[in-house]
């Protein structure tokens, strides 16, 4: 029997991954995410908006100050990369 692998799933409130316990997403939750949201770019947005506005909520709750670029970074400055990267392969 083969053991399957754990998936990388945030761990809230701090939102570190469950499985590697780097700051979520993750690279693995990143590549994850784009297989799940295949052809739903938009939607993945939405959700990682979501996730990241949950994050600051989470944040604030524990008595910290977050920093909206550095989360915004986190959450949703990759998803540009992951696009051109899907797009050269169209050519």
């Amino acid at each position: 029997m083969t053991a399957r692998p754990r998936p990388h799933l945030p761990m809230r409130p701090a939102w570190l991954c469950r499985n590697c316990a780097a700051p979520w997403p993750c690279g693995p939750a990143q590549l994850d995410l784009i297989v799940e949201f295949y052809g739903h770019s938009i939607a993945l947005a939405f959700y990682l908006a979501s996730s990241m506005q949950e994050a600051v909520d989470d944040m604030f709750a524990l008595g910290g100050r977050p920093d909206p670029a550095v989360l915004h970074t986190r959450f949703l400055g990759w998803l540009s990369l992951a696009r051109r990267s899907a797009g050269q392969g169209d050519s």
